[in-house]
């Protein structure tokens, strides 16, 4: 990266020069978005922290949609507001240090060049992540100085950036499959003062070019981890993916380690958020009519009680081998009771806890949803309740996941195309 005279370029406590002006504001926005994500825990003190409050997002996403028209309009309509006209500014700080998704890229667009303005129809092909889990993604992958770190899926760039001023600059190499958004990254990174290698290729293969890794992140769903991954670590390195299913309720994270000896150790932890499905792996959703007929009970058959209930939210460990013992199931979180459905023959359950331990179940559809429940249940709990699993990693085409070593009470395999890099890149 370019260097302003007293400063190093390898020394993380020396904010790069930048050729684009500072506005005003945007400091204290960039404060007050760190300060709301220590207060709710996300954030502790360290290099996330402190590169988070240096990184200015309004010079990496200088442009980004917000949706207009109520929700479930069709055509959907998108205005792209524009950091240089003074009139987006307020709006698009707002969107930028808010904390939520930021829609960056429309139909697979050129980014580079863009006139702002209205779109219609099309849609959002590209997104900045949800900061809070992108930051606490980041701080379990410990990143330090002098790392190398390969960053798959470079979407709006915001990783690369943090890595960037964490480890350095040269020991970044960021990769997209859109030649699109990896030119942009180059430019808006180049704004700040960075020059990482910028790289348009499979993220499924990694970059040997520049490999061993230390560190491996990326920002995109995978149903299972490519071989390549693991191969490019460095003795000691770490790479970390959202793992999922088909359903988007029950992600889990992806940890692979590469021993000092060379051996490949993987773990699969259950979380609460992950990031959106790679190129090329499509995911299950309940649409509104779905919604409507389970709200409606229509065809439902008489109400169930019992006093068995389902595991808690809580046991994430059930419910991610829920999702993939018993695939094609998703939960409608918007309900203040258990609700799930099944789009692909659209059966549904929904389970209402009572008064002295009581549950009313009502459902609808071929498949025994509630059975299907309690038999993972079962697993689970003979398994020790795991909250974590093993992951197995001896090719792209044999991956598995047990609670064990061996497996015997609690196992599933991993199939179906690993995706390229795309979805909800950072």
């Amino acid at each position: 990266m370019h260097s302003a005279p007293g400063t190093d370029p390898v020394d993380p406590a020396s904010p790069p020069a930048a050729s684009a002006p500072i506005v005003r504001g945007s400091g204290a926005a960039r404060a007050a978005m760190v300060a709301r994500l220590e207060e709710t825990g996300t954030l502790r003190s360290g290099v996330v922290r402190d590169a988070l409050l240096a990184v200015r997002r309004e010079v990496l996403i200088p442009q980004a949609y917000v949706r207009r028209g109520p929700a479930g309009e069709v055509p959907p309509r998108w205005d792209l507001l524009d950091w240089a006209e003074p009139a987006d500014r307020e709006e698009l700080l707002a969107l930028l240090y808010g904390g939520e998704s930021v829609l960056i890229q429309h139909a697979g667009e050129r980014v580079l060049g863009r006139v702002p303005g209205p779109r219609s129809g099309g849609a959002i092909t590209s997104m900045s992540s949800v900061l809070g889990m992108t930051a606490d993604l980041l701080q379990d992958l410990n990143l330090q100085r002098g790392q190398r770190v390969l960053d798959i899926g470079t979407g709006a760039a915001v990783t690369a950036a943090i890595a960037c001023w964490i480890c350095g600059d040269r020991n970044v190499v960021t990769l997209d499959r859109d030649a699109h958004l990896t030119e942009a990254a180059q430019a808006r990174l180049a704004d700040l003062g960075y020059r990482p290698t910028a790289v348009a290729g499979d993220g499924s293969e990694g970059w040997p070019d520049s490999a061993p890794y230390d560190r491996v992140f990326v920002s995109y769903a995978v149903p299972r981890i490519p071989r390549a991954w693991a191969d490019q670590l460095a003795p000691s390195g770490r790479a970390m993916a959202t793992l999922s299913g088909t359903s988007p309720s029950w992600p889990g994270l992806a940890i692979v380690t590469a021993t000092a000896g060379g051996q490949v150790r993987g773990e699969v932890r259950p979380v609460e958020f992950g990031h959106r499905p790679g190129h090329g792996f499509e995911r299950l959703y309940i649409t509104r009519e779905f919604l409507d007929r389970i709200e409606a009970g229509a065809n439902a058959g008489p109400v169930v009680h019992t006093r068995t209930a389902p595991p808690p939210d809580e046991a994430r460990g059930f419910w991610l081998a829920l999702d993939h013992l018993c695939p094609g199931l998703v939960r409608n979180w918007g309900a203040d009771h258990l609700v799930i459905g099944a789009p692909g023959c659209g059966s549904w359950l929904t389970a209402r806890g009572g008064g002295e331990g009581r549950w009313s179940l009502t459902a609808d559809g071929p498949r025994d949803i509630w059975q299907e429940i309690q038999r993972v249940a079962a697993r689970w709990r003979a398994a020790g309740e795991p909250s974590s699993y093993r992951l197995h990693l001896r090719d792209d085409h044999q991956q598995w996941v047990s609670a064990d070593a061996d497996g015997a009470e609690l196992s599933w395999s991993l199939s179906g195309p690993a995706a390229t890099n795309g979805g909800e890149a950072q």
